[in-house]
């Protein structure tokens, strides 16, 4: 495990081991203050708004339940959380490639979880256009889960805890594709990020240093028009210039749209938490932040159809890179990455 993710686990473990028991139950309980959805003002308005899936502290508890739960894999190994790991914003850190059902080996690297309500497409080529439907391409993908929608409701039919579950949450012990999917929406869509120093400082609630000063004036001239603040993602497409995997031959997004303008097009990333979710890029090329930048300075090693704004970056100095990290890491938000609503309870209790 990291150094920095191994950190932050021991320091939520030891907190936890500190509580009495009726400390430690009421550290997972959700309640109404725990689902209300708060973003800063400076954010754009989200493109999902839960108005057809009114929050609640009992749906949002039936979606961690799901998400950590490998029964909506076939063989009952593989979860969400199994390459979504919670102390690397959902990403899954030291592997370059997903790992799913069967010790199979994927073709992309894990995207984080994080602000998916303000997204408008989704997974590295934009193949699913709806945050409601984008755990059936997980749940279905023979690579990671493996299964079939029928037979994971017949499973969760099946199981006494989900019956009652889906009873307290829904009113009724019916259990829907629909309503799982609702439900793991309530839970990955309050996966929200918005506290890191970047935040403090653009709130006026702390400073920045002059070396993280200069990295946000840097980023702001030349990378801003992909990754725009504050989220950090314009929610778009690009050609960021990598050359082919050839083991992999990953055409991005022409695979979704067959359009020859889409060959190696993919999705532009949020940067926020970057600092924990390596490795990068849609194929995990990158393991640190630097190799990131040191390939975009390089316009020698970009593909032929780079995207412009990628070519019009230029050669980095040494020290522009070290300030472009520098501002960097200021996007890593400690507040969501301890968020106690987003741990397993399950997983806790039964160590």
């Amino acid at each position: 495990m990291n150094k920095r993710i191994l950190i932050v686990f021991l320091i939520i473990t030891s907190s936890l081991g500190m509580m009495s028991l009726d400390q430690f139950e009421d550290f997972f309980k959700i309640t109404k203050k725990d689902v209300k959805l708060i973003y800063p003002t400076y954010f754009p308005k989200p493109s999902y708004s839960f108005s057809s899936n009114k929050l609640s502290p009992d749906k949002f508890v039936l979606g961690r339940k799901l998400f950590y739960d490998e029964i909506l894999s076939k063989d009952n190994t593989v979860s969400c959380a199994t390459c979504h790991e919670r102390i690397a914003a959902f990403a899954h850190v030291d592997h370059k490639l997903s790992h799913g059902i069967y010790a199979k080996i994927g073709t992309r690297n894990v995207p984080p979880i994080q602000n998916l309500i303000w997204r408008t497409s989704f997974m590295w080529d934009g193949g699913v256009n709806h945050i409601e439907i984008q755990p059936l391409s997980p749940v279905e993908n023979p690579i990671e889960m493996d299964e079939k929608m029928s037979n994971v409701l017949l499973k969760l039919k099946n199981d006494p805890i989900y019956v009652s579950l889906f009873k307290k949450a829904y009113k009724d012990s019916e259990i829907t594709s629909e309503r799982v999917f609702k439900s793991l929406t309530q839970f990955m869509g309050l996966m929200i990020s918005s506290n890191s120093r970047y935040d403090k400082f653009i709130q006026q609630k702390d400073t920045l240093s002059k070396m993280e000063m200069n990295g946000l004036t840097l980023f702001r001239a030349k990378c801003a028009s992909c990754h725009t603040e504050p989220l950090f993602t314009n929610n778009g497409f690009a050609n960021n210039g990598l050359k082919v995997d050839p083991s992999l031959n990953d055409e991005g997004r022409y695979k979704i749209t067959k359009n020859e303008k889409d060959k190696y097009v993919f999705t532009v990333p949020s940067l926020r938490n970057i600092e924990m979710t390596y490795p990068y890029m849609h194929d995990g090329r990158f393991k640190k932040i630097m190799d990131v930048l040191n390939f975009y300075s390089e316009g020698q090693n970009h593909n032929a159809t780079v995207d412009q704004r990628v070519t019009s970056i230029g050669k980095l100095s040494v020290q522009e890179k070290k300030e472009l990290n520098a501002f960097l890491l200021t996007l890593t938000d400690k507040t969501f990455l301890y968020d106690r609503r987003f741990v397993d309870p399950d997983y806790v209790f039964s160590r």
